[in-house]
C-alpha cells in the first residue's frame, strides 16, 4: 500500500483537550484506523507543525478521506505528501533511461 507522510498542526481547542485528556491522541489513532488506514510512526514535533505520522493507506481516496473528517473536527489542519520508496525509485529511473 502506499506510503504517505501526514503533518498536523493542532489549534487551541485540540491543545486544550490533549492537555486535559492525553489518551485522547491513541483514541483519534484508533479512529483513524477505523478508516482502514495504519499509523506506522507517530511523533510529537516541536516547530511549525505539532505532528508527524507516517501511514500507510490503500489509496490516495482513504488518505483525503481522512484529512477531511480530521479538519472537519475543527481542532486540526494536515498536510499530507506521499512517499515513494528509494528503492521503488531508482528501480524506475533505472528501467527507463534518461531519453534528453
Amino acid at each position: 500500500m502506499p506510503i504517505f507522510v501526514m503533518l498536523s498542526t493542532i489549534g487551541p481547542d485540540g491543545f486544550h483537550k490533549l492537555n486535559t485528556r492525553p489518551d485522547r491522541l491513541h483514541e483519534v489513532n484508533d479512529e483513524v484506523e477505523a478508516l482502514g488506514v495504519t499509523i506506522l510512526h507517530q511523533y510529537a514535533l516541536l516547530g511549525q507543525y505539532d505532528f508527524l505520522n507516517i501511514i500507510d493507506a490503500p489509496d490516495d481516496v482513504t488518505v483525503a478521506k481522512l484529512a477531511t473528517r480530521l479538519a472537519a473536527r475543527g481542532t486540526m489542519k494536515t498536510t499530507t505528501i506521499k512517499a515513494i520508496d528509494v528503492d521503488e525509485y531508482i528501480a524506475a529511473l533505472a528501467a527507463d533511461p534518461d531519453p534528453l
